[in-house]
């Protein structure tokens, strides 16, 4: 069943110019240090941030609680798997958000895609909630992080 799904667009330009005005104290607040040692590796930095940007808002959406709301920018990071999937990792609110929105007897499992077309980045979060024990193939398009 689907408990949440959101989605997000976000302008590669905007995001280069508050990196540029910023620096260091925006990475830092809204940033894992994964995240930020990923970006730097990257020729596109700021479409790597930008995505980045784009997920955490899409999560926030698919978990029907915005940022106001106590979920804090690093509550929700995105690594990727070898095959550079993209997988969303949640803590702190955001993972008790999420624990208390997955019904007894299921496991959330959180979907994440990520795409780019400069000036846009866009990502699509999607929560699953799957029965306890149920074998699962994961997409080439996407990628989950389970909370049971």
């Amino acid at each position: 069943m689907i408990l949440g799904i959101g989605t997000d667009l976000c302008n590669i330009d905007r995001i280069a110019g508050v990196l540029e005005r910023h620096g260091d104290r925006f990475r830092n607040r809204v940033f894992t240090t994964t995240e930020q040692a990923k970006a730097e590796r990257r020729a596109d930095t700021p479409g790597t941030y930008a995505k980045r940007w784009a997920a955490k808002e899409a999560c926030s959406k698919a978990l029907g609680a915005g940022l106001r709301m106590g979920i804090a920018w690093k509550d929700m990071s995105v690594t990727n798997l070898q095959t550079g999937q993209p997988v969303m990792h949640v803590t702190g609110w955001a993972e008790e958000r999420l624990l208390a929105m997955t019904p007894k007897g299921f496991e959330a499992v959180i979907h994440v895609t990520l795409t780019d077309d400069h000036p846009w980045a866009q990502a699509f979060v999607l929560i699953e909630a799957r029965p306890l024990g149920q074998s699962s193939e994961v997409s080439t398009s996407t990628s989950s992080r389970r909370l049971a």
